[in-house]
């Protein structure tokens, strides 16, 4: 029988064009119909394999996961950007292809995530997701999240609430 294995390692320069692609899929998945079509389409135009193959190669800590030597998700972490929220450490993005979405990897790729960032020396996260996204508020709550922060984005003149969640 043949075993089919998922590794979390960190982003290399061949990566590039799968990591555009699972940005893609997954915010077209996630945000259609939320954020507005213009504004969602030129947000997904910013990130395709030239920038990130730039992100890659200025060591920005980008984590894939790899399923069947095929990359299907991706974390981007690094200091927490908000000084309200009293943790050091934050994921700024956490997604997987579409159909890899419910089966288990996007929590071995959060916890991989959080082990770097703790391995780093960066005490809790947080993790900031828009208030209709109702995968992913459900996500980070399974993972143990706790609400503590409500803020707004704007999206070509549409007010969107956001949620922050911490892990101590």
């Amino acid at each position: 029988m043949k075993t089919i294995a998922a590794e979390v390692r960190y982003a290399e320069t061949d990566d590039a064009v799968a990591l555009a692609a699972i940005h893609e899929a997954a915010w077209r998945g996630a945000y259609s119909g939320m954020i507005p079509h213009q504004a969602l389409g030129r947000m997904i135009g910013r990130r395709g394999a030239d920038w990130w193959l730039k992100a890659i190669r200025n060591r920005a800590a980008i984590l894939v996961l790899e399923f069947d030597r095929r990359v299907v998700g991706y974390a981007t972490l690094g200091r927490n950007r908000t000084d309200a929220l009293k943790v050091d450490g934050e994921i700024y993005e956490l997604y997987l292809q579409p159909e890899y979405q419910g089966l288990g990897f996007g929590r071995r790729l959060f916890e991989a995530a959080q082990s770097l960032l703790k391995g780093r020396g960066m005490r809790g996260l947080a993790v900031w997701a828009l208030a209709d996204n109702d995968n992913a508020l459900g996500f980070y709550q399974a993972m143990g999240g706790i609400d503590v922060a409500e803020g707004r984005e704007r999206f070509d003149g549409r007010d969107l609430g956001k949620i922050a969640f911490v892990w101590k």
